[in-house]
């Protein structure tokens, strides 16, 4: 059905359906610019005080890490002029803005007493991804891929225009809550329509092409940001262009919708050959996802380790550039080295390879982390983030393309949300001011490698069609382990349509 469109027309829609990913990355990535707090300090009667006022007008605190060294306290001032007592600030604060736009944290003085309303902003903004992925992937196989797609169209135009003029934080909070259900609804609707609508030698390219897409929107919204002086024009500069998305969204996807109904026709059309083995294939489709999903929630999990792991252990925060643009950089690199390799190497190769580097890098820099240079430690982190990236783009993929077409929105909306379960720890760190750290890397580093095991249980998807049916999908399961005389089937058979 696809090849009938002809090649042009087929390439124009997967290139059309590539081009949101570019404004998707302002809503989607645009959390830690929206949760950055610049430094600050009370604020004190008359002009700008000088640094030797500071220090005398201003209580001295220690470092929050190990090693730091001290400075002003940002939340208290001496009483009445004198250095016998403290209190809190009395008239607001001073913020040093120096990176990024002006936040809600300055406009609203989230800071303090206030503070952790932001790690709240930041836990509600996950939550309202995984409760799109999971409630828009299950729309997308009910109602089909084109209505879903306008519904969190038209949802994310709206609840980016309501974000944008929110004028409280607990309005705020929950307007970037929908903003990030809809939003991920768009993005996961995309990635599976994308997918239908490429042959199998071009599904890689398709979704690599979708991610360099998504990298320079990142690109584009850290350079927005340094040229916005408000979040609210920073998110506004994300949710206008989905509107033009809307005048050929229906029909961008009809063929996709065609699809996802040939494949529930073919289930509702013989139902004598499912009745008696409804419910194993559902049994057996599923499985295979489980261990996709293990591996996103820990690759997602395991990343705030790799970003924040110099600021962690030697006292030394980053910068937010240096942070953002690395993890930027990660997953542009990683999106390289995916196209170059899993076609040549098979997805479950690759997979093997990148979750395996992922947690040896991070046992590594927790066992030899007094006798690495500081040079070590940055390349390990950096190969650690990057083999973590790599291994969440990758499951991403491997589950769209073994899911059967008629639960494959489902499918990859429990890999994501999986993958926003693992993306809590950073918010969660962040309200503990980073206690517990060692105990969650090795955790994290612990489970990677026992997940190296789940991998062997996949199939092999490289260049083989989509399943359409459940009973399709049964073909794309490994046989088990203990039954020898299967070990020598190929881990992936091509369905026989004459069977």
């Amino acid at each position: 059905m696809v090849l009938a469109l002809g090649r042009k027309k087929q390439r124009v829609l997967i290139a059309l359906s590539i081009l949101p990913n570019l404004f998707l990355a302002f809503l989607l990535s645009s959390d830690p610019l929206i949760t950055l707090s610049p430094p600050h300090h009370c604020r004190l009667p008359g002009p700008s005080p000088s640094p030797e006022a500071l220090n005398t007008s201003l209580p001295w605190e220690k470092g929050a890490r190990p090693r730091e060294t001290g400075s002003p306290s940002q939340c208290k001032q001496y009483a009445n002029g004198s250095q016998s007592s403290v209190v809190d600030c009395e008239s607001g604060w001073e913020y040093n803005v120096t990176e990024g736009p002006l936040s809600p944290s300055v406009q609203w003085d989230l800071v303090c007493g206030q503070y952790w309303l932001v790690p709240v902003e930041e836990v509600c903004f996950i939550l309202g991804v995984l409760t799109g992925c999971l409630s828009l992937g299950y729309t997308a196989d009910r109602l089909g891929r084109s209505k879903t797609l306008l519904i969190s169209l038209t949802l994310s135009v709206v609840f980016g225009v309501l974000v944008c003029v929110s004028p409280y934080p607990s309005i705020f909070i929950v307007m970037r809550f929908c903003l990030a259900a809809a939003s991920a609804g768009v993005y996961l609707t995309l990635y599976i329509a994308r997918l239908e609508l490429c042959e199998p030698s071009l599904r890689l390219v398709a979704t690599m092409l979708a991610g360099f897409m998504t990298v320079a929107g990142e690109l584009l919204l850290l350079a927005v940001a340094l040229g916005c002086q408000s979040w609210r024009g920073l998110l506004g500069a994300g949710a206008a262009p989905l509107t033009l998305f809307l005048s050929y969204g229906y029909d961008l996807f009809c063929v996709s919708a065609a699809l996802c109904l040939q494949a529930s026709c073919s289930l509702v059309c013989h139902p004598c050959g499912l009745v008696m083995d409804s419910k194993p294939a559902w049994t057996l489709t599923l499985h295979p996802s489980l261990p996709s999903s293990l591996l996103r929630f820990i690759s997602h999990g395991i990343s705030h380790c790799y970003s924040s792991f110099r600021g962690d252990v030697r006292g030394t925060a980053p910068s937010f550039y240096w942070t953002y643009l690395l993890s930027v950089s990660a997953g542009g690199g990683a999106w390289v080295l995916l196209w170059a390799t899993v076609d040549r190497c098979g997805r479950r190769g690759i997979l093997l390879l990148f979750m395996t580097t992922t947690g040896l890098a991070s046992l590594i820099l927790l066992g030899l982390m007094e006798y690495l240079s500081e040079t070590a430690i940055t390349v390990f982190s950096v190969l650690g983030l990057f083999s973590s990236q790599a291994t969440a783009s990758l499951c991403i993929l491997f589950t769209a393309e073994i899911m059967p077409t008629v639960i494959r929105g489902t499918g990859v909306g429990v890999v994501l949300a999986l993958g926003c379960v693992g993306r809590l720890s950073s918010p969660i760190m962040d309200l503990r001011n980073h206690y517990g750290y060692f105990l969650h890397h090795v955790i994290y580093s612990s489970l990677a490698l026992l997940a190296v095991l789940s991998i062997l249980l996949l199939p092999e998807s490289k260049r083989k069609p989509l399943p359409q049916t459940l009973g399709d999908g049964e073909q794309y399961r490994r046989p088990p382990l203990g039954r020898r005389r299967r070990d020598n089937v190929p881990l992936l058979a091509t369905p026989n349509p004459e069977t």
